[in-house]
């Protein structure tokens, strides 16, 4: 944290010597110079509308449900014990109240860029561009890490099936210590396809991501059903081995460091949002869609949890770090599931990677409308209506990624460029009600100021959570994204006011 102090430092003290002369407060009004909402609906693309509140509901569930429940699981039980399902209702809290904020915005400004775009709207052109290059980052890493995990279940579907991929082209180069492996070929392709679907037009988009989140959410029901008459409540006990935060043998465990990890299942919720302007009545539908998909979601990974926790004991999950929910089907006997499992978190992650992908080419295209991107990301096609050239630009740089680059490191970042967003979008729902206050909204956050402030505090605990190295790499990022702003973007956004 101490970093991140010591860099916060330094942008004040640049800001108040800004302020000190005429010519420095011209530059600072530029820097924070702001979108207005009316010009903003005005401007509507030429998107096509066709998502309605069930779609932006599957579109959410399909973001969040997969990672979470088919990964994580293993690493956050030994980390919290059976009070897992604590650490996922505290992540879901913080992603609840962000959520409520976000709903608030998305009826205010229905318009694609998600908290790049509000942040436009409440603090100017330098905090938007910093919101839209973390978030670039946050989906096309979540997008390759999620590609990773993808591949893994894959590659043992196929083993089952006596079908066999050579090991050089499972992973990348020194992800397994001992393991000679080159290229991620698995990964790199099922980008490259969802890449296309979603370059073809939203409605294929759609299609694809209700069926697989339909079939994916029927295999997780049948697990439950299953599994639940397996429980033994001793297996609960102690509920909490290692209280809300503690270490053991150097690591942090507990409830709190356990809901920092698996925040990443929540992650992409928040990509609804980008759907704005292919949403029919969005001012209604996007609050629907975040909320209930949020919602449904946090019930699911509860009772998971606690079904996987009370059939075995969570210290075995160490042994299945990679695939947990083998560990319920191998104790409870149970192996004529386990195909079934696999195509399960198969569909799953591919729905994660399908929402992340979309939303990060919604954030470029808007990015590139106001200026700050080259016109390259913002051009519709018009047979497909969809921004075709950016979408295949990121799709094939994260596809590259998930093939080369070991990811078990910088998926960290994912999860704090999140808590980023989450923050400056609560933040500007309170200045937003000061500033604006007769703005109208399709829908209102309960307690504000108290929601948005109580999502910042649960953002802050999460992101203490993370290491040092996390936030280095993090502010290498930014420092990138500045260099970009100051040559390329603040010079091309001032046509467009």
């Amino acid at each position: 944290m101490s970093i991140s102090v010591f860099y916060l430092q330094i942008i004040f003290s640049v800001i108040e010597s800004l302020k000190s002369n005429e010519k420095g407060k011209k530059i600072m009004s530029s820097l924070f110079r702001k979108k207005d909402i009316n010009t903003l609906t005005e401007n509507a693309s030429p998107l096509k509308r066709t998502l309605r509140t069930w779609d932006l509901t599957f579109l959410g569930i399909g973001a969040i449900i997969g990672t979470g429940i088919f990964v994580l699981t293993g690493k956050g039980a030994l980390t919290a014990g059976p009070a897992l399902s604590v650490s996922f209702l505290i992540a879901a809290i913080c992603c609840g109240f962000a959520g409520l904020c976000y709903a608030e915005f998305a009826s205010m400004a229905p318009v694609a860029g998600s908290a790049y775009t509000y942040s436009y709207i409440a603090f100017g052109e330098i905090i938007a561009f910093i919101m839209g290059w973390d978030l670039i980052l946050e989906y096309a890493l979540g997008a390759a890490t999620v590609s990773v995990g993808w591949s893994g279940y894959f590659v043992n579907l196929l083993d089952n099936m006596g079908i066999h991929i050579p090991t050089a082209l499972t992973a990348a180069a020194g992800t397994t210590p001992g393991v000679s492996t080159y290229f991620n070929l698995p990964a790199f392709v099922i980008v490259l396809i969802i890449t296309w679907i979603i370059s073809i037009g939203i409605t294929q988009t759609k299609r694809v991501n209700d069926t697989m989140v339909i079939v994916k959410l029927a295999v997780i029901i049948l697990f439950i059903v299953c599994t639940v008459w397996f429980i033994k409540p001793g297996n609960w006990h102690p509920f909490s081995p290692f209280g809300l935060y503690s270490h053991t043998n150097g690591v942090a465990t507990g409830i709190i460091p356990a809901a920092s990890i698996v925040f990443f299942s929540f992650i992409g919720f928040d990509s609804v949002s980008s759907s704005a302007e292919e949403t029919i009545n969005p001012s209604k539908t996007l609050p629907r869609g975040i909320l209930y998909s949020l919602l449904i979601s946090t019930v699911l990974y509860i009772i998971m949890t606690l079904i996987m926790t009370g059939v075995v004991k969570y210290t075995v999950f160490e042994k299945y770090l990679n695939a947990p929910i083998l560990a319920v089907l191998a104790k409870t006997g149970q192996t004529w599931l386990s195909i079934i499992v696999s195509l399960g978190a198969i569909l799953g992650m591919t729905t994660v990677i399908l929402v992340q992908l979309y939303g990060q080419s919604r954030i470029s295209y808007s990015m590139s409308r106001d200026g700050l991107f080259p016109e390259f990301f913002g051009h519709v096609d018009e047979k497909h209506q969809t921004p075709f050239k950016g979408t295949w630009f990121f799709g094939i740089i994260t596809a590259l990624a998930g093939g080369f680059i070991n990811l078990n490191i910088l998926s960290e970042l994912v999860n704090i460029g999140t808590l980023t967003a989450f923050i400056l979008v609560s933040a500007g729902v309170m200045i937003m009600r000061r500033t604006q206050p007769d703005l109208h909204r399709g829908f209102k956050a309960p307690w504000v100021p108290v929601t948005p402030i109580i999502a910042i505090a649960f953002c802050i605990v999460l992101i203490a959570g993370l290491n040092w190295e996390t936030w280095l790499r993090f502010l290498v990022w930014l420092a990138f994204g500045m260099i970009l702003y100051f040559s390329y973007g603040r010079r091309h956004a001032d046509a467009k006011f």
